[in-house]
């Protein structure tokens, strides 16, 4: 039992970024490595064929990336500096560079939405975004900070299609991202969304906030480190928290065209919440 407590085509824009900005982003194909902008598939899955999987962004304390599949997940790179590590390292740093301060890849998502993902609800049904009609991503500079964008196109829902972006706003002034979830033509769905979690976290609800806080499985990595993911809500838009045994979730009121929620991510790698108390702490202010 767990200790859960409730209080096909392809085009590529070449981009460039700020080099002293404290939000980055990354997109590229894994044949050629090329840092793109925008990257528009006919084939709805192309998790194997883009780096990191799908577009990422970052700030100083964290990344997150969009799976370019039908998963819906958001992961999260876990950071012990405040430098900008996407570019350089790609997600994926070596065992030498982590030992010198390089971030990490240990956040474990499994079969869940990871941190803040966006699945819809069709009843009693769980429907994930399964495009039929293929999918587009994208990464920017905004005026606070950096985005990565997902849209997935002709998703069955009811006995329509729909179209859903998912989208990361990263302030490059503060730890918390926004996360838009939106039926691009209006149509109305009930959203889904929460964070995910393992044996042995601490986690915790509380009113218009949710966190997890521990290891995730050690097949991640043979160090693991304790990761910390939040998220904030609008207590009037979405349904009381729901505990799933990987997941806390939450449901839009009802049907609508947008869901917005902020996440939050920290790592024990890091100075500032580097452990459950001070993560709590965060989430409760």
């Amino acid at each position: 039992m767990k200790n859960v407590f409730c209080l096909t085509g392809l085009m590529l824009l070449i981009q460039t970024i700020p080099a002293l900005s404290q939000t980055a982003y990354s997109l590229f194909s894994r044949a050629d490595s090329v840092q793109v902008t925008e990257i528009v598939s006919e084939n709805a899955d192309m998790y194997k064929k883009v780096g990191h999987h799908g577009p990422a962004v970052e700030n100083s304390h964290y990344a997150l990336r969009l799976y370019f599949n039908d998963s819906g997940a958001i992961d999260v790179y876990s950071k012990s500096g405040r430098g900008m590590e996407l570019r350089h390292y790609k997600w994926y740093p070596s065992a030498e560079a982590q030992s010198q301060g390089a971030g990490c890849d240990e956040y474990y998502v499994g079969k869940t939405l990871g941190l803040g993902g966006f699945a819809l609800r069709d009843g009693d049904t769980l429907v994930h975004l399964t495009a039929t009609k293929g999918r587009t991503a994208r990464v920017g500079d905004t005026k606070k900070g950096a985005f990565a964008e997902l849209v997935s196109y002709g998703v069955p829902y009811g006995k329509d299609t729909v179209d859903v972006s998912v989208r990361i706003d990263m302030d490059s002034k503060g730890r918390v991202s926004v996360i838009t979830a939106k039926e691009l033509s209006g149509k109305k769905v009930q959203f889904m969304t929460g964070i995910n979690y393992h044996d042995g976290q601490t986690v915790k609800c509380g009113d218009g906030f949710m966190y997890a806080w521990g290891p995730h499985p050690a097949d991640v990595s043979q160090n693991p480190v304790a990761i910390g993911a939040g998220m904030f809500f609008n207590t009037s838009d979405y349904s009381p928290i729901e505990v799933l045994d990987d997941m806390l979730v939450i449901y839009t009121a009802g049907p609508v065209s947008e869901a917005v929620v902020k996440v939050v991510a920290a790592s024990s790698k890091e100075a500032e919440i580097n452990n459950a108390k001070r993560l709590e702490s965060f989430m409760s202010k």
